[in-house]
């Protein structure tokens, strides 16, 4: 069985077309490398060189191959970016998804699982987990562009499509056999970088805001291993496969670390003392926010393998380490 993984050159589609391959699927791979990295593609999967809007090149693609699935990765996935440049995420994130789902029924392929965000939950308005029935209300044009794909791929029923919608929480750490990692030129992922300043990449390292009503201060977020997550991509993969319905599922591990619990656990892994200053906060950031996974654990088999910070952070430094030794940027 083949699979088309869109933005597999990216770093959660390189992750799960890894571990499609591991689990004995076929897997093209479509990026324009716009913000993927072609040292991350997988050796043993067909890579093509395009955007998701180029409808010449996937229409030929689909008519030529049998794809079981479409897993979409590709979009664009800064909260900051997409403050200052909204018009770029509507574009890419909404209007381009909604015209490949078009393409791929218009083919026959109507198994999709789709890459979407906690983001879409903004600020919860309680203090307990997010559940997927929790009110939906982004504070940013990143999580506002997933809502509305997010709602495109809902007015279908099940005649017309089976979706899976998978709302991430914070995805970190590495591949533990170092084969895929997150690689970027101005990262704003916590734990990256945090692992950079742990190998001295970087000298310091910003907290974007410490008065928030936390017990210390600073944002509470949800952190699973990008490993982890691939794998509740093959088993939801295999639950459309065989139950032929439609879900939308929160990825996390229901465990809420503060800004500071992650840096105090990076300065326990690592050498040297990073060096850390006090910033405001960044327009569009969220106090807390920490899943519910009740719904996935209730209805896919799945159970997280590296479900501990220390060990999440340990990969992320191991393979900054890693790009630093074999200079790959």
């Amino acid at each position: 069985m083949e699979v088309l993984v869109t933005g597999g050159a990216g770093y959660i589609g390189s992750h799960v077309a890894l571990g499609l391959l591991d689990s004995g699927y076929k897997v093209t791979v479509i990026d324009d490398l716009s913000t993927g990295n072609e040292n991350l593609i997988p050796a043993k999967s067909e890579f093509i060189n395009c955007n998701i809007n180029d409808n010449e090149k996937i229409e030929s693609l689909l008519k030529a191959k049998k794809f079981v699935a479409l897993m979409h990765f590709a979009g664009f996935v800064e909260v900051e970016e997409s403050v200052n440049y909204p018009r770029k995420y509507f574009e890419n994130n909404t209007t381009n998804s909604i015209k490949l789902f078009d393409l791929c029924l218009q083919n026959g392929l109507s198994n999709i699982i789709f890459s979407s965000t906690a983001a879409i939950y903004g600020n919860p308005t309680h203090k307990g987990l997010v559940s997927e029935t929790d009110d939906i209300r982004p504070i940013n044009p990143y999580g506002e562009s997933k809502v509305r794909t997010e709602y495109y791929l809902q007015q279908f029923d099940s005649s017309k499509i089976n979706y899976v919608i998978l709302r991430y929480f914070n995805v970190a750490g590495a591949d533990p056999k170092m084969r895929s990692g997150l690689i970027k030129k101005n990262p704003t992922h916590l734990i990256k970088i945090a692992s950079e300043a742990a190998i001295e990449k970087r000298s310091s390292i910003q907290i974007f805001g410490n008065d928030y009503n936390t017990p210390d201060g600073t944002a509470i977020r949800d952190y699973i291993h990008v490993s982890d997550l691939a794998d509740i991509h093959i088993k939801t993969l295999q639950f459309v496969l065989e139950k032929k319905q439609s879900e939308i599922f929160n990825c996390g591990y229901g465990k809420g670390y503060s800004v500071k619990d992650v840096l105090n656990v990076t300065n326990s892994l690592c050498k040297n003392r990073i060096n850390i200053l006090n910033a405001p906060r960044r327009l569009g950031d969220a106090e807390m926010v920490v899943s519910d996974i009740s719904k996935l654990k209730r209805m896919i088999d799945w159970t997280p393998k590296y479900n501990k910070l220390d060990f999440i952070i340990k990969t992320a430094i191991d393979w900054e380490l890693k790009l630093q030794n074999e200079q790959i940027s």
